[in-house]
């Protein structure tokens, strides 16, 4: 057993975001599908990155790490896993991940591709369209899952988007191998609509073969997972697929099932939605800390809720405020 233990440690693909705001013309322009992730090549990146404004922003990103930072804020000790290259963006990566309190140590990737980025464009009505460059990323293989690292956290949570390269399906299973070794929990975010219908079978079957223990999804995820339009529909199935299910309604909320039982909390209220890049990602930081703490289930939810309320509020997919210090004023126990 390693001599730090973590809260919850999160795997996923290790990305530097570009963000900036532009108007809606400006995605029918460049080809995109509003409020999608689109896969682009380091051709298409490199132009993307140049059309973007000055005032853009560049910070650590990527779904898994994003939650292991929002575990951070809330005061938790979170460890992520993921890669990235011996280049600027890398050190970028890693510095902003350190300083908000992550423990990272994955080995950096020589003589590859370059780290991975995303350029997000952020429309006025806060939606946002991703174009991701995956490059290092995609490197990550079984050789870079500490057995003592997985052992020593409460919760092991991958990422959907992991869910692509062989080398890295076989990380994302023997990883959920060594937390059950160790008695704890796997868990996985389903991540993107895109990512359920390529990988829907495999998904259902890390649920079904108890690979995976609890899911993270929102509403078009779910309902994708189980090819129907009707949420209760999904829900009911999902409530015989895994362990615990945690989703999120956007405005409407979120619920959490577990053994039969459906808990459901209101979403907290905001001034407006800015950026809804990371509320899913921050939703799942504040339920699993919560949950990895022995608080309820309403509880967990709400404090899903209320970091996910905080990081849709600003540009940017990490909190700006100390949520530890946010749940105590909204007498959220943690």
């Amino acid at each position: 057993m390693a001599d730090t233990s973590f809260d919850v440690l999160t795997i996923g693909n290790a990305i530097v975001d570009v963000l900036t705001p532009v108007e809606e013309a400006f995605i029918t322009e460049q080809g995109m599908t509003k409020s999608i992730m689109h896969l682009i090549d380091a051709e298409r990146s490199e132009y993307l990155y140049e059309t973007m404004p000055d005032d853009r922003r560049q910070i650590s990103g990527g779904s898994a790490a994003n939650t292991a930072a929002g575990v951070a804020s809330l005061g938790g000790r979170a460890a992520f896993i993921g890669k990235v290259a011996a280049d600027p963006l890398g050190d970028t990566f890693e510095e902003d991940l350190r300083r908000v309190g992550v423990h990272y140590a994955t080995s950096r990737l020589r003589n590859g591709p370059a780290t991975a980025r995303c350029m997000i464009f952020v429309t006025p009505d806060g939606e946002r369209t991703l174009n991701t460059y995956l490059g290092a990323c995609q490197q990550l293989t079984e050789a870079d899952i500490i057995e003592d690292e997985i052992g020593a956290a409460g919760i092991t949570y991958m990422e959907g988007y992991l869910w692509d390269p062989l080398e890295a399906k076989k990380a994302f299973v023997r990883a959920a191998h060594y937390a059950h070794k160790h008695e704890r929990a796997a868990a996985i975010t389903l991540s993107d609509p895109f990512c359920v219908n390529r990988y829907r079978d495999e998904f259902l079957d890390l649920l079904r073969s108890k690979t995976i223990d609890y899911v993270f999804a929102n509403v078009d995820e779910l309902k994708a997972l189980y090819q129907t339009d009707n949420l209760q529909d999904a829900v009911r199935e999902i409530a015989k697929d895994a362990e615990l299910a945690a989703i999120t309604m956007g405005a409407d909320g979120a619920m959490c099932v577990f053994d039969g039982e459906i808990v459901t909390v209101p979403a907290f209220p905001v001034d407006r939605i800015v950026d809804a890049t990371g509320a899913g990602d921050l939703f799942a930081s504040g339920f699993m800390l919560a949950v990895g703490r022995g608080q309820s289930f309403e509880m967990a939810l709400k404090s899903g809720c209320l970091a996910a309320s905080e990081v849709i509020s600003h540009i940017g997919a990490r909190p700006v405020v100390d949520l530890q210090q946010l749940a105590r004023e909204h007498n959220i126990s943690l």
